[in-house]
């Protein structure tokens, strides 16, 4: 029996183009364009799965899959009070903090989670997949795709911020055997 699990990264909203923590926004036309026109492009799924994300459940809107299920265990990376700044704004107030957030994957002094929690909550979904028969199709935030590289590749914590996910972007992962392989970011 084989799993497999398409990861997408949401289509563009104004968060991701500011380098803003993103805070709910939607996503931009021009995304939910492209979305709509690689609509049909993934693989018919037994199952869809989303980040519990505005800007996740418009992006699985465009792209047809309908029916999806919002799953708490793939939410994005928790910033606390971060939420809805820049990246410039934080690194400005607070330069330390954000040195620390970067290079230590245990840090969580936002108020939010740590990196190793979110590697850690979707290493456990995708455990929960892996014996699954039937594809699923799941919409997500970027870092729950860093996360789950990170969980398959049993890559050290801190390559998760080495690992660009583009918007858009599907990566594929087929499970058996108690083991993943990978196919990275095929855009859509």
């Amino acid at each position: 029996m084989t799993s497999r699990v398409t990861f997408v990264s949401p289509a563009p909203s104004p968060s991701l183009r500011q380098a803003r923590f993103y805070d709910g926004d939607s996503v931009e036309e021009a995304g939910a364009a492209r979305a709509r026109a690689a609509a049909g492009s993934l693989p018919v799924p037994a199952r869809v799965v989303l980040s519990p994300s505005a800007r996740c459940r418009q992006t699985a809107a465009a792209l047809g899959l309908d029916g999806g299920v919002a799953a708490t265990e793939l939410g994005g990376l928790g910033v606390g009070r971060w939420r809805g700044q820049t990246l410039d704004e934080v690194g400005a107030a607070e330069p330390e903090a954000v040195g620390r957030w970067l290079t230590d994957p245990d840090w969580a002094g936002h108020g939010g989670e740590s990196v190793r929690d979110v590697c850690e909550r979707v290493g456990r979904w995708l455990d929960g997949v892996r014996d699954t028969d039937g594809r699923t199709v799941a919409v997500v935030e970027p870092e729950v795709v860093r996360a789950a590289m990170v969980a398959v590749l049993e890559l050290p914590l801190a390559a998760f911020w080495r690992l660009d996910v583009p918007p858009l972007a599907a990566t594929e992962l087929s499970g058996r055997s108690g083991r993943w392989n990978v196919r990275l970011g095929r855009p859509l």
